[in-house]
């Protein structure tokens, strides 16, 4: 991902469906929220997918049966690439059921 990272301030603007535009200034410090089986497996599945990666990685909730658990993992992002790239990276993870 090297090749994604830059120095430089981009504004991006994200429409959803309330019609509110997110604009975001990058680099920036991005959170997302990672559900799975279990926190071991969660914990693997971001080291496969962002390495050796300055982050911070906080235990979310866990469903009252025990049958899922969530994380929160914060980085910071370099551009709207590498924050869409990281996303899919970590969707496509065997161990991560869903990311918010």
């Amino acid at each position: 991902m090297s090749n994604l990272k830059t120095n430089q301030e981009v504004k991006v603007e994200i429409i959803n469906d309330s019609a509110h535009k997110l604009e975001l200034l990058y680099p920036c410090s991005w959170c997302y929220k990672l559900i799975g089986h279990e926190r071991e497996a969660l914990q693997k599945a971001i080291h496969d997918v962002i390495v050796e990666r300055e982050h911070t990685l906080t235990h979310s909730n866990a469903s009252k049966t025990g049958k899922y658990v969530s994380m929160n993992l914060d980085l910071i992002v370099h551009n709207e690439d590498e924050r869409n790239f990281i996303y899919q990276a970590l969707k496509d993870h065997q161990n991560i059921k869903m990311v918010l």
